[in-house]
């Protein structure tokens, strides 16, 4: 039995998919907006590119002020880097 929050599309000529007005309603989504597809677990996600942005901000929001994000990242990349090539 098909999920209640699902409708079927066909995919079109040069694969071209047409988002039900039901469902753009649903999630906000009007002409212009800008999508980003993806393949997760063998399924394709569509996510509004401001709903991502609006996801890793309030990832990013609970860093502590004195954390500077780009140095722990080139940290983590040297201590890769000492354990990948060992001296």
């Amino acid at each position: 039995m098909a999920d209640p929050q699902s409708i079927e599309v066909t995919v079109g000529p040069q694969g071209r998919l047409v988002v039900p007005a039901t469902l753009r309603r649903r999630l906000g989504i009007e002409s212009g907006d800008v999508l980003i597809a993806s393949a997760q677990q063998n399924r394709l996600v569509l996510e509004r590119r401001d709903a991502i942005l609006s996801r890793v901000r309030q990832r990013l929001a609970v860093v502590p002020a004195d954390v500077n994000m780009v140095d722990e990242l080139i940290a983590e990349r040297r201590e890769e880097a000492k354990r990948e090539h060992p001296r």
